[in-house]
């Protein structure tokens, strides 16, 4: 006897094994929600393209934000709204990849709009499913940009008013107003007839970039039963009675038939040939280093540098990152400061490491660098045991209360000053980390400097800077 097997596409995770919790076998969705019709529409179309084992899945914020714990495919997630920008690097990238953006209205309409729009401007050749549910339905059920005239949410609850809100935005009508996308259609999944439609254009939009035909996206109308406060029937009922007279159903565009299809080839470079075509060819010195050089307690370390915006805290992180780039280590820099920047507060974070660097946030040091007091008490509390703070006594009255850490106090200010100018303190700091860690060659330092000091007038005297730092060091 004849026996039909039904089983998940094998886009599809057999187990959702990367699902929290012991439910491996059933998504994360409420009742009703769409999300997990179209997930299986598009698993469906990439196995039988079969182009799964090459398709990347960009999630960003949102009730979609959890497409990783289901496709078994590359994926990406994404700040609020900025899929498309990140889906236009990785296709650009690697241009032989599927590109899918999978992304709801308060995340594509609201933050993501100019980065929808712009992509789709730029003809870039992804793929979009853009689920409209008309709220925002993960983080409390917000008005949307394409929330119905008079419908309630949590920041409308009279129902949104043309006078107040505006009307709701027809996204696939306004891309359809640009010239490059190749094919755009707006589809709803309220009955079985226009979830097979849906069906269609999915495989239509996959297809159209497989064939480098360029932009395609497809707004698919969705039920949020939790949103709408509604039960599942009834919020199909409303998308067939409300959503779609608003949002009319078909094709807004399809260009698939009469144009050409472009397949760009993967540009391989190498870092040499990227230099060369960047103007940036120059003679510069390396030094693999070992780490097993360095005294254990200040392998691998992560760096906090803190102060006042003008005391150079920036430059002096990326003085170090680029000395441990240039002994052949992996390195990271961040910089965070405030808006007023220059005589307001500032940090940077670095990471230098012989492994991969997971994340390049510090928020435990091994090497903390105070330059003015606020720092000190800031940040004193969360360097690790065993970890080392350099500290300012010219801008500092206090020593650190810490007695499970080491601590190097000078007036990094004052011999800055004597140098010539207050700036060069940050240099003094980075010769007194050379001297004490022994982590960085100091020739290799000298080196990094012609790379992140853009006056080159001025390093030598940072050169003398670094020295003077090293000699105080030494005398402690």
């Amino acid at each position: 006897m004849a026996k039909d097997i039904i089983k998940k596409p094998e886009a599809f995770c057999e187990i959702y094994r990367h699902k929290p919790g012991e439910d491996k076998g059933n998504t994360h969705y409420c009742p009703g929600c769409g999300h997990g019709i179209l997930h299986k529409l598009i698993a469906e179309a990439l196995e039988d393209y079969g182009v799964a084992d090459r398709t990347i899945m960009i999630s960003p914020v949102g009730c979609s934000v959890f497409v990783y714990y289901y496709f078994d495919t590359g994926n990406i997630q994404a700040a609020h709204g900025r899929a498309p920008a990140v889906g236009t690097g990785l296709k650009r990238a690697n241009p032989n990849s599927i590109v899918i953006s999978y992304q709801g209205d308060g995340d594509l309409a609201a933050i993501g709009g100019n980065n929808i729009l712009q992509a789709a401007n730029r003809g870039e050749n992804i793929t979009v499913f853009f689920v409209n549910n008309a709220i925002y339905g993960m983080t409390g059920g917000q008005m949307a940009p394409t929330t119905l005239i008079g419908q309630k949410t949590m920041t409308t609850p009279y129902g949104r008013s043309v006078e107040n809100e505006g009307y709701p935005m027809k996204i696939s009508e306004l891309l359809a107003t640009l010239e490059s996308p190749a094919y755009i259609e707006r589809t709803a999944l309220d009955n079985a007839k226009n979830i097979a439609k849906t069906r269609k254009a999915v495989r239509k939009a996959i297809k159209c970039q497989i064939d480098g035909k360029g932009f395609s996206l497809v707004e698919v109308l969705s039920a949020c039963p939790s949103g709408w406060k509604t039960s599942p029937v009834e919020a199909q009922k409303w998308i067939t009675e409300y959503m779609i007279p608003n949002f009319p159903l078909g094709v807004k565009k399809d260009l698939t038939e009469e144009r050409e299809g472009f397949h760009p080839k993967k540009v391989e470079l190498t870092p040499d040939e990227i230099e060369e075509k960047l103007g940036l060819k120059e003679e510069k010195i390396f030094a693999d280093r070992s780490m097993d050089e360095v005294p254990e307690k200040f392998r691998n370390p992560q760096i906090k540098v803190a102060g006042f915006g003008g005391q150079g805290v920036l430059l002096l992180g990326q003085t170090l990152a680029e000395a441990g780039m240039r002994h052949g280590w992996n390195v990271s820099w961040i910089p965070s400061y405030g808006p007023e920047m220059r005589g307001g507060t500032a940090n940077c974070q670095v990471h230098i490491s012989e492994n991969s660097i997971g994340a390049p946030v510090v928020d435990f040091p091994t090497i903390l660098i105070a330059l003015n007091k606020p720092s000190l008490d800031k940040f004193e509390p969360t360097v690790q045991p065993g970890g080392i703070i350099f500290y300012n006594t010219s801008m500092i009255d206090r020593e650190p209360t810490r007695t499970d850490v080491e601590t190097v106090g000078l007036p990094f200010s004052e011999l800055g000053d004597e140098l010539g100018d207050l700036r060069f303190a940050n240099m003094v700091v980075v010769g007194a980390i050379v001297e004490k860690t022994k982590l960085f060659d100091l020739e290799i330092v000298k080196e990094a400097l012609k790379e992140v000091i853009k006056h080159k007038q001025f390093i030598p005297n940072n050169i003398k800077a670094i020295e003077r730092g090293m000699e105080e060091v030494r005398k402690l």
